[in-house]
C-alpha cells in the first residue's frame, strides 16, 4: 500500500502521479481568502471550522503571501474569522476553544507579518473592524481571563497564556503595539496574580506568567499611566509575592546549574586534553565553552518586583533548600540548541523541589543568594551585548537593593549568615578557593565580594565604564547604611582596598586610551571618596580599632599610586583643556589622603633611621601610626556619607527600551505553539460530547 505524506496542508500519495489532495481544513482556508462571506452557501461553515485540527503554519503562510491590497480585499472575511474565533472560546467544547486559540494566534502573527511600513494598513482595523474592536476586546480579554481563572484545563491556560505572549511581542518595540491599549483597559493583572499565588498553577504557568506580567509592565511606562504598574507595586499578598519570587529564584536556579554542568564538563574535557598532549590551542576558547544564554526576561521582572514593590524585598529573604542539593526525580526534558535558556520555561519537577519544606541536612538558600550566584556568572564575561545587559541589570537590582531600608536590615543581619558560593573567574595569579572553606556571614559579605570579584577581573581594553561606575555606586550606599546605623561589619576590607588602590593604578596606567572614551575622573573621584569614607567616618563602621590603622598602613603602604593620582590630576587641572574641572574635583579629594601619607612617611622613615633597620615590618609601622594619630590634621569633607537615589525614568529609559525590545524580539521567536501537541490535547479532551 502506497505511504501517505503530509505536507504544508497537502495530502498526497507518494506513488501516485495524481493531483494532492488538500486537507479540509485547508479548503476551509481557502475559502476565507476569498472575497465572498464562506457562511453564504455554508451556513455551519465557522461551526466546523473551529472543530478541524489547525494548520498553522498554513494560515499563517497564506496571510504572509498575500500582499496589503489583496488582504484589504478579504478584511471583511478577517474580521468575521476573527470575531468567531472570539465567540468559540465561550464553548463548552474544549476542542473548539483550544483551535481558536490557536487560530487566533496565526491570525495575529500574519497579519503582523504583513504590516510592513509599506502595506500602510492598521492592524486593528484588519484584524477586527475599528468600530468593532473595543467590544472585540473586551470580549476576548474577559475570555482569557476567566479561562485563565477557571479550575480546568491546564493545556487551555498554557494556550492563553501563549497567546497573550503572542499579542505582546508580536512588534520589536512593544510600545508600538496599539493592540496593548485593550489590554491596559480590560486588566488580566488579577489573573496572573492567582496563578502565581497557587501552587499547582504556578508549577505549570508560573514562567510564562512572570515573563507576560514583566513585559505589561513596559508598555509605554514613561509616556502614560500603565495599571500593570500601579497594581505590580501595591500587591502585598504574600502568597502572590512568594509565588513570584519561586518562579524567578527557579529559573536563576536552572541556569546556575546548567553553568555548573557546563564548567564541570569542561573541566573534565580540559584535564583530559592535557594528558592527551592536545596542548594550548583549547585553552584560549576554553571560557566559551561554559557560555550559556543569559535569561534577560526572568532578570527584568526581578527588577520591576524589586523596583516597584517594597512589599517584594522580603520575599529576596524568604529561605528555601538549595535548589540543585534536593534530589527529586526528574523526568529528562527534550532541549534544541534553537531554543535557549531564557525563552522557555524550566521543568515543573525542578520548581517543586523549591517548595519542598526545610531539612536539616540541606543547605538554605533564597532568592537573593540564588541571584548572587546568578550574577557572578553573567558579570564574568561583559564582551558579549546580551552579558554587558544582563551585568548591567544585575547591578542596577544590585543598586535598588543598595538604597533600600528593609533590605540593608537583612542584609547586614548577623543572625542572618550564609555560604555564598561566587563563581570566580579563572585567574593566573589567585587559586580557585575550595567551598567547603567557604565561611558563614551576613548577606551584604557576598554582595561585597560580588563587587570586588567585578572590581579585580575587568580592567582590559574594552573598559566597562558604566558597570564600574555601578558597582562603586554599590559599596559606597552599603557604606553609607552601616555609617547611618553603625553596623561594624567583620569584613575583609583590606581586600576591597587594595582592589581600589589597584583599579586606580589601571585608570593611570592607560590614561590615553581611556582618556579617549571616558571620563575617567569620575571614577577616580568615586574611588578616592570611598577611602575619604573610611577615613573620615571609619571609626564609626569599622569591626575594630587595629581594622582602622589597617586602612592607614594600606595606605601609607601604596602611597605612590595616591602621589602618581595626585601628579596626574593636577597636571590636567592646571592645563585648559576640557578635563580640568574634573580632575580638579579629583585634587581637592586627595587632601586627607595627602596629609596621612606626608604626615605618617617622615615619621616611619625616622624610625627606621633611629632603629637601623632597612626594611620596616607590618606591625612596626602600625606602631609608628599609633602613636603619631594625635599630631595628624585632617580636613573635614562634606557630603561623603550622601547619594542621588537610584532614577529609571531620567537615566536608563533608553537601557531598558532596548532590553525591552531584545527580550520580545527573544520571546516571539521561541514562542512554540506547537509545543502543546494536538496528541497531547486530544487525550486531555478525549470526548466532545
Amino acid at each position: 500500500m502506497a505511504q501517505v505524506e503530509k505536507r504544508g496542508g497537502l495530502l498526497r500519495k507518494s506513488s501516485a502521479s495524481k493531483k494532492p489532495l488538500k486537507e479540509k481544513v485547508v479548503l476551509m482556508y481557502d475559502e476565507i481568502f476569498m472575497t465572498e462571506d464562506p457562511s453564504k452557501c455554508s451556513p455551519r461553515f465557522w461551526e466546523e471550522l473551529f472543530l478541524m485540527k489547525v494548520n498553522l503554519e498554513y494560515l499563517e503562510g497564506k496571510l504572509e503571501s498575500l500582499d496589503g491590497e489583496e488582504l484589504m480585499k478579504i478584511k471583511d472575511n478577517i474580521n468575521c474569522l476573527f470575531q468567531h474565533c472570539i465567540q468559540a472560546l465561550g464553548e463548552e467544547h474544549p476542542i473548539r476553544v483550544v483551535n481558536a486559540l490557536q487560530t487566533l494566534c496565526a491570525l495575529i502573527r500574519g497579519v503582523h507579518q504583513k504590516n510592513k511600513s509599506t502595506s500602510g494598513f492598521d492592524i486593528i482595523n484588519m484584524l477586527m473592524g475599528f468600530d468593532k474592536a473595543e467590544l472585540c476586546m473586551k470580549n476576548l480579554m474577559e475570555s482569557l481571563d476567566s479561562l485563565l481563572c477557571a479550575e480546568g484545563s491546564e493545556s487551555l491556560k498554557s494556550l492563553c497564556l501563549k497567546l497573550l505572549l503572542c499579542l505582546v511581542t508580536v512588534t520589536d518595540n512593544i510600545s508600538q503595539n496599539t493592540i496593548l491599549e485593550y489590554v491596559m483597559i480590560n486588566s488580566i493583572f488579577e489573573a496572573i496574580l492567582q496563578i502565581l499565588s497557587h501552587p499547582p498553577s504556578r508549577r505549570e504557568h508560573g514562567y510564562d506568567a512572570v515573563v507576560l506580567l514583566a513585559l505589561l509592565v513596559n508598555y509605554r511606562k514613561y509616556e502614560s499611566v500603565n495599571p500593570y504598574i500601579v497594581k505590580l507595586s501595591i500587591v502585598d499578598d504574600e502568597a502572590t509575592l512568594n509565588g513570584m519570587g519561586l518562579v524567578i529564584a527557579q529559573a536563576l536556579s536552572e541556569y546556575n546549574r546548567q553553568y555548573k554542568d557546563k564548567e564541570e564538563e569542561h573541566q573534565s574535557g580540559f584535564f583530559s586534553a592535557l594528558t592527551n598532549m592536545v596542548g594550548s590551542m583549547f585553552i584560549a576558547d576554553a571560557h566559551e565553552k561554559i557560555s550559556v544564554q543569559t535569561n534577560e526576561a526572568i532578570l527584568l521582572a526581578l527588577y520591576e518586583a524589586v523596583h516597584l514593590n517594597r512589599n517584594f524585598i522580603t520575599v529576596l529573604a524568604q529561605s528555601h533548600p538549595e535548589i540543585g542539593l534536593v534530589t527529586t526525580p526528574v523526568s529528562p526534558v527534550p532541549t534544541t540548541p534553537a531554543t535557549p535558556l531564557g525563552t522557555t520555561p524550566p521543568s515543573s519537577d525542578v520548581i517543586s523541589s523549591v517548595e519542598l519544606p526545610l531539612d536539616a541536612d540541606v543547605q538554605t538558600s533564597n532568592l537573593l543568594i540564588t541571584f548572587l550566584k546568578y550574577s557572578s556568572i553573567v558579570m564574568q564575561d561583559t564582551k558579549d551585548e546580551h552579558r554587558l545587559h544582563s551585568g548591567k541589570l544585575c547591578l542596577i537590582i544590585l543598586t535598588c537593593i543598595a538604597e533600600d531600608q528593609y533590605a540593608n536590615a537583612f542584609l547586614h543581619d548577623d543572625n542572618m549568615n550564609f555560604r555564598v558560593n561566587l563563581h570566580r573567574m579563572p585567574m593566573r595569579h589567585r587559586k580557585k578557593a575550595a567551598d567547603k572553606n567557604l565561611p558563614c556571614r551576613p548577606l551584604v559579605c557576598a554582595v561585597l565580594d560580588l563587587m570586588v570579584e567585578f572590581i579585580v577581573t575587568h580592567m582590559m581594553k574594552e573598559f566597562p565604564m558604566d558597570l564600574y561606575v555601578r558597582c562603586i555606586q554599590v559599596v559606597h550606599k552599603l557604606l553609607c547604611y552601616q555609617k547611618k546605623c553603625r553596623v561594624r561589619l567583620h569584613y575583609t576590607w583590606r581586600e576591597l582596598w587594595s582592589a581600589l588602590i589597584n583599579l586606580l593604578k589601571f585608570l593611570m596606567s592607560n590614561e590615553t586610551v581611556l582618556l579617549a572614551k571616558h571620563n575617567i575622573f569620575t571614577l577616580a573621584l568615586m574611588i578616592v571618596n570611598l577611602f575619604n569614607m573610611f577615613i573620615t567616618y571609619g571609626d564609626t563602621f569599622l569591626p575594630t580599632p587595629s581594622s582602622y590603622d589597617e586602612l592607614y598602613y594600606e595606605i601609607i603602604r601604596m602611597h605612590q599610586s595616591f602621589d602618581n593620582l595626585y601628579s596626574m590630576v593636577l597636571r590636567l587641572s592646571t592645563n585648559a583643556g576640557q578635563w580640568k574641572e574634573a580632575a580638579s574635583k579629583v585634587t581637592h579629594a586627595l587632601v586627607n589622603i595627602r596629609a596621612i601619607i606626608n604626615h605618617f612617611n617622615p615619621k616611619i622613615e625616622s624610625y627606621a633611621a633611629v632603629n637601623h633597620i632597612s626594611q620596616l615590618s607590618e606591625e612596626q609601622v602600625l606602631e609608628v601610626v599609633r602613636a603619631n594619630y594625635d599630631t595628624l590634621t585632617l580636613k573635614l569633607q562634606d557630603g561623603l556619607d550622601q547619594y542621588e537615589r537610584y532614577s529609571e525614568q531620567h537615566k536608563e529609559a533608553a537601557f531598558f527600551k532596548e532590553l525591552v525590545r531584545s527580550i520580545s524580539t527573544n520571546v516571539r521567536r521561541n514562542l512554540a505553539f506547537h509545543t502543546l501537541s494536538q496528541e497531547v490535547l486530544l487525550k486531555e479532551f478525549s470526548t466532545i460530547s
